[in-house]
């Protein structure tokens, strides 16, 4: 007989419980502070609210069919309250690696608990990479029998916009989306604080142009960069290149020290389309190399 116990969902391993939300369900404590935005590399990120809600945004996995690894160890052990996927591709659908209460799998409509609302809008993944120098969309097509274009693409390239409203501020992960969704969906998303944008220097989701293209029609305030290389997190089989270019060729660019920043709204508002970066911080403590390699 097949051996079952790793297909599917892990959650009936995990020994963690649903403690938390049920403390929030009966009643929020006084939120103070700021939401708080942590970055996990990739296109990963914890956002924390004031009322103390974890939400982790497309945790990362290695390819499951093996032979072409993009990450030097798995997924930190994380608990958190919320998991999300924007989509089905092994650097964004890393679900099962993560200890959540509640997994919002490629969202479509809005979710709300406590002090958090979480809004997904159905639209499609990037299927144009001439701007890449692998031009891997066409590299997939060709080498096997996946539709990628829409609206006939299969399943992987789909790709919900994720908008998160908490502590006074709207955050949109972009996911791999396309540049150019229909205008009914750019009406969707609304005014954006916070707009996390895939963006690295191979450009291989989003070209430095279309980045800045988004950027101006979401007139976000402050635009995170994701999707990029980091040295010691990353194997440069990804063919992701670090977003320094990009970041330092906007005004005012800022570049974090640590892997965590807190969104406090008058900050926030203070900014004009500024780009806030991580570059290698992450908020969990990187394995060293020799610990790494005796886990793989």
């Amino acid at each position: 007989m097949k051996d079952r116990k790793d297909e599917g969902l892990w959650a009936w391993r995990q020994a963690e419980n649903n403690n938390h939300m049920i403390a929030l369900q009966e009643g929020l404590p006084e939120a103070k502070g700021p939401a708080e935005l942590a970055f996990f590399g990739s296109s990963a990120f914890r956002i924390t609210s004031p009322a103390g809600v974890s939400i982790m945004i497309d945790p990362w996995r290695n390819h499951p069919a093996g032979g072409w690894d993009w990450y030097l160890y798995d997924f930190p052990k994380t608990e958190v309250d919320i998991a999300i996927s924007t989509h089905a591709h092994f650097d964004h659908d890393g679900l099962h690696l993560v200890s959540a209460n509640v997994i919002l799998d490629r969202l479509v409509g809005t979710f709300a608990f406590a002090d958090v609302t979480i809004t997904g809008i159905a639209d499609k993944h990037v299927s144009d990479s001439t701007h890449n120098a692998w031009n891997w969309a066409n590299l997939t097509r060709s080498l096997t029998p996946m539709e990628t274009l829409p609206p006939h693409n299969w399943r992987s390239f789909d790709n919900s916009l994720i908008i998160v409203e908490t502590g006074g501020v709207r955050i949109l992960h972009w996911g791999d989306n396309r540049p150019d969704p229909p205008e009914h969906v750019w009406e969707m998303i609304g005014p954006v604080d916070v707009a996390l944008l895939p963006v690295d220097g191979s450009e291989h989701v989003l070209s430095y142009a279309q980045a800045d293209a988004v950027a101006a029609r979401l007139g976000a305030k402050i635009i995170v960069p994701h999707h990029y290389f980091i040295w010691d997190v990353l194997h440069r089989a990804s063919t992701m290149q670090p977003p320094d270019a990009w970041v330092n060729g906007r005004p005012g660019s800022v570049w974090l020290d640590k892997g965590a920043v807190a969104l406090d709204p008058a900050t926030v508002a203070a900014c004009d389309g500024v780009a806030w970066c991580f570059g290698d911080n992450v908020a969990f403590e990187k394995p060293t190399f020799a610990d790494a390699a005796a886990h793989r």
